[in-house]
């Protein structure tokens, strides 16, 4: 090489050292807040931004540094003048998956809150904010994460999205974030908690194996809230029944919502259809054409009575109701349909022959209010300010889910929460329903409950808690109100101080 070109290969390389974009840092915003609980000021830091993800990466089993990956957003709130060595932290994120934390931040656990209303009383636009004084933060400092492309978390230069959507790069990315914050606020010695909703159970009681396993970090508590921990209880698809009976209970409970069961007291009927859903529906689903003529008609009585439907369409049906059709049918001769993260809300339907439902209002009618709220607060209240649009809830993300460690079985985290449970005998878990929730029924999950491999003396560590409610429960004000009491209870029980 002559010294001409070496020169040349030098500038060149010089150049793009200067020109190359600067590594991303952590942008994270301090502020200082106080909120009144029953006459007692409570002051706080919130600290909001993108911390920044790296991974060690190696070749030929030789480290070649730590690369950035991705920018993770998160809100973290700590009281002042706590001692950290007694004070629980909290680790709270939603599902999807694909959505951020906004739904547990602004709507149940955090010290500011949306008003969104609720089915009867809904709040139009531009909507508001309120001091939240049922916030945990009374409790346990709280920390909320979005998970990578939730939020404004997102991939740098030289990261793949596509490494984090899915089951183990989420949780073990999750459970990172987890570490740092732990390790840069010294906080080892603190209980630690978890909070997740819906598929973030799932994701709960993974990270609380991978926690142990990986890192050492051993958990106080799981607050489980609208828990799938196998999703071979919701999944309705040809050779799998299970979700066709465990889910029943709730059918009827919206159909009784509806004034399907006239006066009969809601209790009864959850009694009635749990007992049908847990021995003749199974056997007459699995005894399939050996059914007498008797034995079906019998079972299709049975079953229309409970979810409210007629004998023809459960006939039709096959005994086998789909969730996204019941909430298309029940209400069809009204041209409604009826919410599938809660039944209690309903829509217009202006194609009376869908199959499948063109709106979930329980979304549609309340997101709006989450969002407007979010971003002004964020912004005016926290001080944090980014141009990427929130992504409250990800389409994309979803799509592209990948379950791949699952592959030809179901998606199902029951042993690595058994596991955790064994290994840590004081790791507590807090199981929330809502009984008008269709996402994900509260029977399933009871049925799922059941199947931990645990001894029996460590079943006395679970407790449950259920609210005439939907999915996101705490949107009805009596079931906030009583749900921010039960898991401060929890937390104050499982810190072991």
């Amino acid at each position: 090489m002559s010294d001409t070109t070496a020169a040349a290969e030098t500038a060149e390389k010089t150049h793009d050292e200067e020109t190359k974009a600067p590594e991303p840092v952590d942008d994270l915003v301090t502020t200082q807040h106080t909120l009144t609980v029953k006459r007692r000021k409570l002051a706080y830091t919130a600290q909001t931004g993108r911390i920044v993800l790296r991974q060690e990466a190696k070749k030929d089993g030789k480290s070649e540094g730590h690369k950035v990956k991705a920018e993770v957003f998160l809100t973290a709130y700590t009281l002042d003048d706590a001692d950290p060595g007694t004070r629980p932290v909290t680790f709270a994120f939603n599902g999807g998956p694909g959505s951020s934390s906004i739904w547990l931040h602004m709507g149940l656990l955090g010290p500011r809150r949306v008003l969104s209303g609720d089915v009867d009383s809904l709040v139009p636009p531009p909507y508001g904010l309120a001091d939240n004084p049922d916030s945990l933060l009374q409790h346990s400092d709280l920390v909320f994460i979005d998970p990578v492309s939730t939020g404004y978390s997102r991939v740098t230069e030289g990261g793949e999205s596509q490494e984090y959507t899915g089951f183990q790069g989420d949780v073990e990315s999750v459970a990172e974030i987890i570490r740092l914050w732990v390790s840069r606020n010294e906080r080892w010695l603190s209980p630690k908690f978890l909070a997740g909703e819906s598929y973030g159970t799932l994701r709960a009681a993974a990270l609380a194996g991978h926690l142990q396993d990986r890192y050492g970090l051993y958990l106080n508590g799981l607050m489980l809230i609208s828990s799938v921990l196998d999703m071979g209880t919701l999944r309705f698809h040809e050779g799998n029944d299970l979700p066709y009976s465990l889910y029943v209970p709730t059918y009827a409970a919206i159909a009784h919502y509806h004034g399907r069961h006239g006066e009969r007291p809601l209790d009864d009927v959850l009694a009635d259809a749990e007992d049908f859903a847990a021995k003749e529906l199974p056997w007459a689903l699995s005894r399939g054409a050996r059914l007498s003529t008797e034995e079906r008609a019998e079972a299709v009585a049975t079953l229309a009575s409970l979810t409210g439907l007629t004998e023809s369409y459960v006939d039709q049906v096959n005994l086998r109701i789909e969730h996204v059709r019941f909430f298309t049918e029940l209400l069809r001769e009204e041209g409604h349909t009826v919410g599938r993260m809660d039944g209690r809300f309903t829509t217009w339907e202006v194609d009376g022959g869908r199959e499948h439902m063109s709106d979930d209002p329980s979304v549609s009618r309340i997101i709006g209010a989450y969002s407007a709220g979010f971003n002004h607060y964020v912004r005016s209240e926290l001080g944090y300010r980014n141009d990427l649009p929130y992504e409250i809830l990800s389409g994309d993300v979803f799509q592209a889910w990948s379950y791949k460690e699952f592959e030809g079985r179901s998606v199902s985290v029951v042993g690595t929460l058994s596991a955790a449970m064994r290994a840590n005998p004081y790791l507590k878990v807090h199981v929330a329903f809502g009984h008008y929730d269709g996402a994900t029924a509260y029977y399933a999950s009871e049925h799922v409950l059941a199947q931990l491999e645990i001894p029996e003396e460590l079943r006395e560590n679970i407790d449950t808690a259920y609210y005439p409610a939907g999915h996101m429960m705490y949107v009805h004000e009596p079931s906030r109100l009583q749900q921010s009491k039960d898991l401060g209870d929890f937390v104050k029980s499982a810190s072991n101080r």
